[in-house]
């Protein structure tokens, strides 16, 4: 296996509704604005979000990959230069339960490309689905999208168990999202973070947290991601925070990435 220098991550949540599909694009924007390279692949694979999101209608999408010949350089949408994206596809039942010879299929054609980039984000369905637990035990590190609203902490703690108790994963990033107040976000991390360490044995990673902020509704309303849309507003703010955090755990521990696959089970050649 070659050395790699590529940060794989998963952005989930245990509940839909939290605004993960938006972090997960406008923190693409904040990497590309710190001349980082970096792969979006949506794997809400049964209700594709992130070409609404952008505004764009992709000629093939990941359901081509799996179902014809075509590589995954024919797939890829480019965002920006160095800031490209791999779109799934809506109404495909199928792939929303994917078995693991099509997961095989998957992954196998992207990881080649995906070590062209510094980081690949994978954009997951909410929940505690089958694949969407596979692809989260995939990747290096998963970062859980939470908000302040029980529902999201309830959820997102029965996510976590799952993927400890049954796929031995415990390395999560807890990243709070619509907070009115830095007290608010401590607050829902320390809850989220205290049952963890209780009952799973676990210690969770405070990314930080993302502003309530309405400038982000009409961003989605204009399908035009927020970074472009009000660069200054407080919750854009707030994502390229998040976005140097995530350079400055890449920077630190390039020794230990470029030791792993960028995706487990599915190494470089």
């Amino acid at each position: 296996m070659n050395d790699n220098n590529t940060l794989s991550l998963s952005i989930m949540s245990g509940k839909g509704g939290v605004g993960k599909t938006n972090i997960v694009l406008n923190l693409g924007y904040a990497l590309h604005g710190a001349e980082m390279t970096s792969m979006l692949m949506d794997c809400d694979l049964g209700l594709a979000n992130l070409d609404v999101l952008l505004g764009i209608s992709p000629d093939r999408t990941l359901h081509d990959l799996l179902q014809t010949g075509v590589d995954a350089e024919d797939v890829l949408v480019a965002i920006e230069n160095g800031f490209d994206m791999l779109p799934a596809t809506s109404g495909v039942p199928e792939l929303v339960e994917m078995d693991e010879d099509m997961q095989d299929i998957l992954f196998k054609k992207l990881v080649n490309l995906a070590g062209e980039y510094d980081f690949l984000m994978l954009d997951l369905g909410a929940g505690i689905s089958h694949t969407v637990l596979s692809f989260a035990s995939l990747t290096q590190l998963r970062i859980v999208v939470v908000t302040p609203e029980p529902t999201s902490l309830t959820d997102s703690y029965a996510m976590i168990k799952v993927l400890v108790t049954q796929h031995g994963v415990k390395d999560f990033l807890v990243l709070v999202n619509q907070a009115t107040s830095a007290g608010e976000a401590k607050q829902t991390f320390e809850r989220l973070s205290a049952a963890c360490k209780n009952f799973l044995n676990i210690d969770l990673r405070n990314l930080g947290f993302i502003h309530q902020d309405s400038t982000l509704v009409e961003s989605v309303r204009r399908q035009t991601p927020l970074l472009k849309f009000a660069p200054n507003a407080q919750a854009s703010k707030d994502i390229k925070g998040i976005a140097k955090k995530l350079m400055r755990y890449r920077e630190d521990n390039l020794e230990r990435i470029s030791g792993r696959a960028i995706l487990k089970d599915f190494p470089t050649p």
